[in-house]
């Protein structure tokens, strides 16, 4: 809608996780440490938490990017299994065959601790990450320690990297999972994006995008700080409404006036300040989508 306007090749603030788009910031590239420190030899567990929309996709496909190809990886993002059924999806990622009727856990286990003998015996490796790892059951966890007892003398067979909201760090404190906490070799929490740290985020975004001059104020963007608390995915929602408010009004850059009525249309009201809420204007708001409508050539029989 206003990629030709600004002289875009396509939409810099996609929530679609596009490599392309990729942005390390100081705090990602300390969480990637932290992670290939964990995964090293005598790596067994490795937990990455943060809260959403922090980045934590982001810094997982960085950590793939980097692994040899010599490694064969089980990526699970639905961990809401029961244990058979979170071992028969590591069997399907790993392209293990299996007797899906006959399946039992000890089966299952075989046949995957077969794989990571095998893998293991051509020099290669096996990693298994689980996303959204606080979903996992207190069983299912366990199940998955045991699959990490298979070891030589210097390595684990199986590296496991769980990734999740800040409830799955509440859940390894739980008295019967100590024995898998005591294997975890590295954890990081990913904090939210700094006011410096989003001023460079909006600019990478916007290059990677074709464009190089600066489209948001400095004002705005200290303002997208304050209500989205640095949180990627949430500066994605609202400067893309910004985008198109800038558009609609024909301005060539985002004032702190058009992001704080972008906000009031993006993001939870929950996250507008108090003072801004009063003057939320519903019908101010529709009369400027209408009017973004029919700048891009949309009629009214568009809205309804």
């Amino acid at each position: 809608m206003y990629l030709r306007y600004f002289g875009l090749t396509e939409k810099p603030f996609s929530i679609a996780p596009n490599p392309e788009f990729l942005f390390l910031s100081d705090r990602h590239k300390e969480a990637l440490a932290h992670l290939t420190y964990g995964l090293g030899d005598a790596g067994g567990f490795v937990l990455l938490t943060g809260e959403v929309g922090t980045g934590k996709t982001t810094v997982t496909r960085s950590m793939l990017a980097q692994l040899p190809e010599s490694t064969q990886v089980a990526f699970v993002l639905n961990p809401a299994l029961s244990e058979m059924e979170l071992l028969a999806s590591i069997c399907d990622e790993l392209d293990i065959e299996y007797d899906a009727k006959e399946a039992s856990l000890k089966s299952l286990t075989d046949v995957i601790k077969a794989r990571l003998l095998e893998n293991h015996e051509h020099g290669g490796h096996t990693m298994l990450i689980i996303d959204e790892a606080q979903h996992l059951a207190a069983e299912v966890l366990e199940q998955l320690r045991l699959l990490t007892n298979l070891e030589t003398d210097h390595k684990k067979l199986l590296q496991i990297v769980l990734v999740g909201q800040p409830e799955l760090q509440q859940l390894l404190q739980r008295n019967e999972l100590r024995q898998l906490a005591q294997r975890i070799t590295a954890r990081y929490h990913l904090l939210p994006l700094t006011e410096s740290q989003v001023f460079s985020y909006i600019k990478h975004r916007l290059n990677k995008a074709g464009c190089d001059a600066n489209l948001f104020s400095d004002q705005s963007i200290q303002y997208i700080h304050q209500v989205t608390a640095g949180i990627p995915r949430l500066i994605n929602l609202l400067a893309d409404r910004c985008l198109l408010g800038a558009y609609s009004s024909q301005q060539q850059e985002v004032s702190k006036q058009i992001a704080q009525e972008a906000a009031k249309e993006a993001l939870p009201l929950n996250l507008i300040p108090e003072q801004q809420k009063k003057s939320l204007n519903v019908p101010a708001l529709v009369s400027g989508w209408v009017a973004a409508m029919f700048a891009c050539g949309f009629g009214l029989s568009f809205l309804f």
